[in-house]
């Protein structure tokens, strides 16, 4: 996705992408309390354009046909590109950096550096 999301666009994604099944636009409007109904219809409409969600169904909501929507891209290809885009030609250190000083909790930077140090072994350093 080249695009960056709107704030209300990345709130409907959000909802997307902590549920389990696929959901429909007044039950993303019931799971955050600043959305409304036309809200969500505009950002579902923009996230299809960008090939952000899909449709994934066509169910019932009491006795109306609605769609149910999915996400395409994971939350993790969102911020990986979010923030290439951002850091263009710059090191991603930096990034890095500002993380980890922002971090506060010792099990995610053992998680963190857990990470690292697979890595590492992945590509064959040591």
């Amino acid at each position: 996705m080249k695009k960056k999301l709107s704030k209300q666009q990345l709130e409907v994604m959000k909802i997307l992408w902590n549920s389990d099944t696929p959901l429909i636009a007044s039950e993303i409007v019931k799971k955050h309390e600043n959305l409304n109904i036309n809200t969500v219809q505009a950002c579902l409409r923009v996230l299809i354009k960008a090939e952000a969600i899909e449709v994934a169904d066509i169910v019932y909501s009491g006795t109306v046909l609605s769609r149910s929507y999915r996400p395409l891209i994971s939350k993790d290809e969102y911020c990986k590109d979010t923030y290439k885009n951002i850091l263009g030609d710059t090191s991603r250190s930096v990034l890095f950096a500002s993380l980890i000083n922002s971090e506060t909790d010792p099990l995610e930077l053992d998680k963190l550096q857990d990470m690292i140090s697979k890595r590492k072994s992945e590509i064959g350093e040591k």
